[in-house]
C-alpha cells in the first residue's frame, strides 16, 4: 500500500483538520499556566478568562469617550477600506487583464509595465502615498489597490492567453467581432479565475490594510492592535488577530460559494 493512494474518511479528515488548532490551543494553555504561575501579573500570555473579559469589554461595552462598541466600529471601518480596495482592484484587473490577454498590441504595451509594477514592494510606497494623497482613506485604499491589482492583472492575462485558440477561431468564423468574442468567449471563462484570484489576494490585502491603519488612522482593526501594543494588552491583541483571521476565512468561503453557485462548471474542472 502506498501512502499516495490512501485517502482519509470524512470523520478522519475532520479530525485531522481540527488537530493543528487543538494543539495550538493546548500549547498556549500550558504556556500561559506556566507563566502565570511564576508571575500572576504577566501580560504576555493571558489566560482564557482574560480573553473573555477583554472581548466583552471591546465588543459589548460602549466606550466611555466615544460611546461606540470598539470591536464593531473598528471592524466596520476596516471592512469598508478593504472591500473598497478589493473592489477597485477587481474591476481594474478584469478590464486590463482581458485586454492584455486578448490584444497583442496592448500586451506589448502594458504587460512589461504591469510586470515591473507588480515587483515593487507596496509598503515601500506607503510614505509616498501619505505625502501625495494625505492621511485619509484614499491613501489606505490606494495601497491595497497597488498591492493586489498588478498580481491579479497578470493572473487574468495568463488565463486569457491559455484559452484554446480554436475557440477564438470558431467565434471569428461565425462572424464574431472582438467585442463579442470578449463578452461571450473570454469573459465567461476568466470570471471563475477572477474569483479564485481575489480569494488568493485576501491575505495580502489585509496585510496592506493593517500596515496603513497602524501608521495613520483613528479607527480600524490594525489601528487598535498597534494602539494597545504599547500597554502590552495581549488580551486584546490576540482576539483581534483571531477576529481578522475569521473575517478573512469567512470572506474566502463566501467567495468560493459564489464561484460554485454562479459557475458550477468551474468546480467540475477543478476536480478533473
Amino acid at each position: 500500500m502506498r501512502w499516495i493512494n490512501t485517502k482519509p474518511s470524512r470523520g478522519a479528515q475532520f479530525a485531522l483538520m481540527l488537530l493543528p488548532f487543538a494543539l495550538i490551543i493546548i500549547a498556549y494553555v500550558f504556556g500561559s499556566t506556566a507563566r502565570l504561575a511564576e508571575n500572576a501579573n504577566d501580560k504576555l500570555l493571558p489566560n482564557l478568562s482574560g480573553f473573555v473579559q477583554a472581548i466583552d469589554r471591546m465588543a459589548f461595552v460602549a466606550d466611555q469617550r466615544t460611546g461606540e462598541y470598539l470591536l464593531w466600529s473598528d471592524t466596520w471601518a476596516s471592512l469598508i477600506r478593504l472591500f473598497a480596495g478589493l473592489g477597485i482592484s477587481t474591476l481594474t484587473a478584469l478590464l486590463i487583464g482581458m485586454l492584455i490577454g486578448m490584444l497583442p498590441y496592448l500586451r506589448a504595451l502594458l504587460a512589461p509595465f504591469v510586470a515591473v509594477i507588480s515587483m515593487v514592494p507596496p509598503l515601500a510606497l506607503l510614505p509616498i502615498l501619505f505625502i501625495v494623497m494625505g492621511l485619509g482613506e484614499t491613501s489606505k485604499i490606494a495601497l491595497i489597490v497597488i498591492g493586489v491589482a498588478p498580481t491579479m492583472i497578470r493572473d487574468l492575462a495568463l488565463k486569457a492567453l491559455e484559452l484554446p485558440r480554436e475557440q477564438i477561431v470558431k467565434a471569428e468564423t461565425l462572424g464574431g467581432s472582438s467585442w463579442q468574442i470578449a463578452l461571450r468567449v473570454v469573459l465567461p471563462q476568466i470570471l471563475p479565475r477572477l474569483i479564485t484570484c481575489l480569494r488568493l489576494q485576501l491575505g495580502p490585502a489585509w496585510l496592506f490594510l493593517i500596515a496603513a491603519e497602524a501608521i495613520s488612522s483613528d479607527s480600524g482593526l490594525g489601528y487598535r492592535i498597534f494602539l494597545v501594543r504599547r500597554y502590552l494588552s495581549m488580551d486584546i491583541i490576540f482576539p483581534y488577530v483571531v477576529w481578522i483571521t475569521l473575517l478573512a476565512v469567512l470572506t474566502n468561503y463566501i467567495l468560493d460559494r459564489i464561484r460554485i453557485a454562479v459557475f458550477p462548471w468551474s468546480e467540475l474542472e477543478k476536480r478533473a
